[in-house]
């Protein structure tokens, strides 16, 4: 998967069509707690990876959808 995205439309259509996951509410708040939790080893290799603005980008997504 592609790490940038150009716009929520496309990461959202490369979460759910491309990884095949479903974006309820219980899976979007999963992942922005642990996507704001810096101790998170997880996290911690995202932003090493990718770096805390994409994070902060990815974290907005999810609340996004999560209110879709």
């Amino acid at each position: 998967m592609n790490p940038t995205y150009e716009s929520y439309t496309q990461w959202r259509k490369t979460v759910t069509e491309v990884a095949g996951l479903a974006l309820d509410a219980a899976y979007c708040r999963e992942r922005i707690d642990a996507l704001s939790n810096d101790r998170d080893p997880s996290t911690l290799a995202f932003v090493k990876a990718y770096g805390s603005a994409h994070r902060d980008q990815i974290v907005r997504w999810f609340k996004k959808a999560l209110a879709d």
